[in-house]
């Protein structure tokens, strides 16, 4: 009997010795493209050469430390039987695909923006599938290459049924276009049942949205620099469901928009300079957009292009709109079909839009705690309030500044402020 309880206690030993074991220890691996046809084992005296080859080998749970240089992919046809953006979600879609993360999550954490580059020479760059807890950082990707087939969502990532966090990662210059082809490339696109943390990074000069949500996907998208591009700077279309905040976005056609069934809040964005509306809410949408600055964009400020949207615009500062030609909107500060019970609009200073602050709905100025004054900014780039504005303490006495006084108007009052 002795025997036997030592037998089973040696037993257990070696079942929790085996559980502890460094095969079931999630690795750090290394990458480095030496160019010298070797393969490599992937420790940091001799890392695995190619890149491609280092996702398709390790384990879930594992981390990629890839070196300084230039990472070329090697693009393959991918062929999907959904597509993110068609009518009919079931439509087959013609890609092609740059690097692949699937069926696993991965730490995929490069040398700095400007040491590792990874250049894509396809539509879906990074292309992350079934890729549960997965991360990328601190690394450029560029030089995609658009298909050829409209409905592909090209962007240098692409997230299906995915969980990723995409941070301090630059994605630019991937303007590659076609002439029969409107859309281009954009910077992130979140697609079906896919859940994202965007936060920290510069997208800039690509051939489409910067980052745009599909089909199931949710967002949080925080403290990034989206500009210089076509389409929208964020566009939250189906039924994708987004938080954002403190973003600037510039440069692009249109700067922030819900569509069709989709959800979001809205908060401490700077939307300045693009060529048509600033943030839009239109379908069957629902958006929060408060303590936001809407200034110098080409038409309108900020619409709600359909009665059926719901919303609440609040604690925005929407100024000096209007200096281009009517293009998708008037050249006013806010425009609405009429007042929109389901979408109130209070507390914002409207003010200097170039053909009027209100357009297809009553006046608010002075109604429901709309202000129409001089902001008084610290400057045309500083948007903090200078210590005489008007503003102060004049917004939505139902939200607070961190420090717990009644709001100020814009990016830096409201509970998401700018820090």
């Amino acid at each position: 009997m002795r025997n036997l309880f030592q037998f089973f206690i040696i037993l257990i030993f070696l079942v929790i010795l085996n559980s502890n074991s460094p095969a079931q220890i999630n690795r750090t691996w290394y990458v480095d493209d030496l160019k010298d046809k070797k393969i490599g084992i992937g420790s940091k005296q001799e890392p695995l050469r190619d890149l491609q080859y280092s996702f398709d080998q390790v384990k879930d749970g594992d981390t990629i430390f890839i070196f300084p240089g230039t990472y070329e992919a090697k693009p393959e046809e991918y062929v999907e039987d959904l597509c993110g953006n068609c009518q009919d979600h079931k439509t087959r879609v013609n890609a092609t695909r740059g690097f692949l993360i699937q069926n696993k999550g991965l730490n995929i954490i490069g040398s700095g923006k400007d040491a590792t580059t990874l250049v894509t020479k396809a539509g879906y760059g990074v292309l992350f599938e079934n890729s549960r807890n997965s991360l990328i950082t601190r690394l450029k990707i560029t030089g995609g290459k658009r298909d050829v087939d409209g409905n592909a969502t090209d962007a240098g990532i692409v997230t299906k049924f995915s969980t990723v966090t995409v941070e301090y990662v630059e994605i630019s210059d991937n303007i590659h276009r076609l002439e029969n082809v409107v859309v281009g490339i954009g910077g992130v696109f979140g697609r079906e049942n896919s859940e994202i943390y965007i936060l920290n990074n510069r997208i800039q000069n690509n051939g489409w949205d910067g980052v745009a949500l599909y089909r199931g996907a949710t967002a949080y998208i925080a403290d990034n620099v989206i500009c210089d591009g076509r389409g929208a700077g964020i566009g939250i279309t189906w039924d994708a469901v987004a938080t954002v905040y403190r973003n600037e976005i510039s440069g692009y056609w249109k700067g922030i928009g819900t569509f069709g069934n989709s959800r979001a809040v809205v908060r401490n964005n700077l939307v300045h300079e693009n060529l048509g509306w600033g943030i839009i809410a239109t379908g069957t949408s629902y958006m929060d957009a408060s303590n936001n600055i809407i200034t110098r964009n080409g038409n309108c400020g900020f619409a709600v292009w359909s009665a059926e949207c719901k919303g609440v615009c609040t604690n925005n500062i929407i100024t000096e709109n209007g200096w281009r030609k009517e293009w998708v909107c008037p050249c006013v500060g806010v425009w609405a079909t009429d007042i929109n019970p389901n979408f109130p609009v209070t507390y914002n200073d409207v003010w200097n839009n170039s053909a009027g602050n209100y357009k297809d709905m009553p006046d608010q100025t002075e109604q429901n705690g709309n202000l129409s004054v001089d902001p008084l900014f610290q400057s045309q780039s500083d948007f903090h309030l200078k210590p005489g504005s008007p503003l102060i303490d004049k917004g939505n006495p139902l939200l607070t500044d961190p420090d717990g006084s009644i709001s100020d108007p814009g990016l830096y009052g409201g509970p998401s402020a700018r820090r």
